[in-house]
């Protein structure tokens, strides 16, 4: 049985995400638009913080990377949440094309689910660029107004994000956590050990 001092520091930060995440709904439901935006700010700098301590301190593990993408995930719905609340003209203008770059996620969940019977924890670099743009792209909507360029590039490469984690999804037999990419999962050695199995 697992206690709290199984857990690490950057796990505390991912903790820290999920926690606050009811506090975002309750000011999303009071219309604290500024107030949340700015608890906002700090779970997306959390997660800055959390992954850059794993890597410093060398204390990546797999439970890990699995809690950081749930809290990602969890904040990112929150965020998206505030933002159709807040800025819904936009959402409701720009809906099919939101719709367009979103199935495809679901689908990359769904196939993760029926393949590892969990989310996916590659941390990628596109995954990392595209969880950046998304989140400037959030804030700078709740803090000034949505900008159009920065839209667009968030929706491309998130989608070609989501490609990249279902070639991954396919690539790895078993789940993986902190593959790079598609060009390193291809020099993977627990790739090619279970390919062999």
């Amino acid at each position: 049985m697992l206690t709290f001092k199984n857990y690490n520091i950057a796990d505390w930060f991912s903790f820290y995400r999920i926690a606050a995440a009811p506090i975002l709904l309750v000011l999303i439901w009071l219309d604290f638009r500024l107030v949340f935006t700015c608890f906002l700010l700090i779970s997306y700098l959390t997660d800055a913080i959390d992954g850059f301590l794993a890597r410093k301190l060398k204390i990546t593990s797999p439970r890990g990377s699995q809690l950081d993408s749930f809290g990602d995930q969890i904040t990112l719905i929150i965020g998206l949440m505030g933002l159709s609340y807040f800025e819904t003209a936009f959402i409701k203008t720009n809906l099919l094309l939101i719709l367009l770059a979103f199935i495809p996620y679901i689908i990359q969940m769904l196939i993760a689910y029926f393949k590892y019977g969990k989310a996916t924890a590659f941390h990628t670099y596109l995954a990392k660029l595209s969880a950046v743009l998304q989140s400037v792209f959030i804030l700078w909507s709740l803090f000034f107004i949505p900008e159009y360029v920065l839209f667009y590039i968030m929706i491309i490469i998130g989608v070609l994000e989501t490609i990249e984690e279902i070639t991954l999804i396919f690539m790895y037999k078993n789940w993986a956590s902190d593959v790079k990419g598609i060009y390193w999962a291809l020099r993977d050695k627990r790739r090619l050990k279970k390919r062999t199995h």
